[in-house]
């Protein structure tokens, strides 16, 4: 005879030794609502959060630091909490057009905590960028803000990484590290960093003055190297030129630190030459990812004859089926933006996966150092719209 419900149930009780019966009937009742690890995983990766901009800090010229705290009125109670080094994309409209855009955490991850928790972004105005100099002229305190939740995987973890970081960064790539450092002399991070800091004049350097704060409070974990690219090196200590070999290795413990890298496209092809010389294993080397590849149409394997032209994209989106140009040299996401598709993205360099679309018909060429898609996915006809850029007339689905 088959036994169901509630009725197998008891069968299954009553069978129990006497002590377990008690602890079970001693237990509290489960709570209702979700369960304690989903509540976790919710507070911990939300998806949105509507967050406003309380503060704002003019660092150089160029260059704001934007502070961000949570904005209750809209469902924002508390900050998602994050590891020093992840960034946050951020979704903004501009002039009608629907657009994302990732900028690394400067702030640490223990000044998110409590009520009165923060996220820092720190932004440089781009004489040509579409959503920076927007930032610049509008955004101010009181500004609402759409972000995700904190992303990517540009953090130090115990489990892989060597306890001594070598960080090379270039411009506003030291962002990262700014958290990193701070996170480190609060205690909330087992390492020691020695951050190589490219720049191209003093004018231009980020958080110089914490810096030298953070070094004189643990000056056995943190250190920070200057390698001025300007004529004249006006502070004492500094390297003149660009981050090389030489210089890495005169500061760095190579055999035992891990490599983290963030700055311009350009340095990253820069470092890869200089740090070939010592041989990492994979492991002990990482970038962050650095946005959509500029000047796709001057590698070497792009399509000469998809060069300067327009393709369409018959695009399914949700429920919309839609045709819309595509100019062979901008991702597919960008013509897919330009339309206000609203698509999803995130990383906008090929490694989150958010933008992840299927290739019905046509041909594309993905950017060589950002394809980061799985096996399958190359298989079956999968790829990321950040990465990826039209060389015929082609149809998708974005997934």
């Amino acid at each position: 005879m088959k036994v169901k419900g509630h009725l197998k149930d008891l069968l299954a009780f009553s069978s129990l030794p006497s002590n377990r019966k008690k602890r079970i009937a001693e237990s509290p009742a489960t709570p209702s609502g979700p369960d304690p690890m989903n509540r976790l995983a919710r507070r911990l990766h939300p998806g949105t959060q509507h967050l406003v901009i309380g503060s704002i800090i003019e660092e150089t010229k160029t260059v704001k630091t934007l502070r961000l705290i949570p904005d209750p009125q809209n469902g924002t109670g508390e900050l998602a909490y994050f590891r020093a080094g992840q960034y946050l994309s951020l979704s903004v409209e501009v002039d009608g057009v629907a657009i994302t855009r990732p900028y690394s955490i400067s702030s640490a991850p223990f000044e998110s905590l409590g009520k009165d928790g923060f996220y820092e972004i720190t932004i440089k105005h781009k004489e040509n960028g579409f959503l920076t100099p927007y930032i610049h002229d509008h955004w101010q305190p009181g500004t609402q803000v759409l972000s995700s939740d904190p992303c990517g995987f540009f953090y130090h973890e115990a489990l892989r990484d060597k306890k001594k970081i070598t960080g090379i960064a270039g411009g506003s790539g030291i962002t990262p590290f700014h958290s990193m450092a701070r996170e480190i002399v609060h205690g909330s991070l087992e390492a020691r960093i020695l951050i190589i800091y490219g720049s191209t004049g003093e004018d231009t350097i980020l958080f110089s003055k914490e810096f030298q704060e953070l070094e004189e409070k643990a000056p056995d974990k943190i250190k920070v190297v200057h390698v001025l690219s300007c004529e004249e090196v006006p502070i004492k200590g500094c390297e003149q030129g660009f981050i090389t070999a030489d210089i890495i290795r005169k500061y760095a413990d190579i055999n035992n630190s891990s490599f983290f890298i963030c700055g311009p496209r350009e340095m990253y092809d820069f470092m890869d030459k200089e740090l070939s010389t010592f041989n990492l294993p994979p492991k002990r080397l990482r970038r962050e990812v650095y946005g959509e590849a500029t000047g796709i149409t001057g590698y070497r394997t792009f399509p000469r004859e998809a060069m300067n032209k327009t393709f369409q994209i018959q695009v399914s989106i949700g429920n919309t089926t839609t045709k819309v140009p595509a100019n062979a040299g901008e991702t597919i996401l960008v013509s897919l933006e330009r339309a206000n598709l609203k698509p999803p993205s995130r990383c906008r360099s090929g490694e989150c996966g958010f933008c992840r679309t299927r290739l019905v018909s046509g041909e594309v060429f993905v950017a060589p150092k950002g394809d980061g898609r799985r096996a399958a996915d190359k298989k079956f006809g999968y790829i990321h719209a950040c990465a990826s850029y039209p060389v015929t007339d082609i149809e998708i689905i974005v997934v």
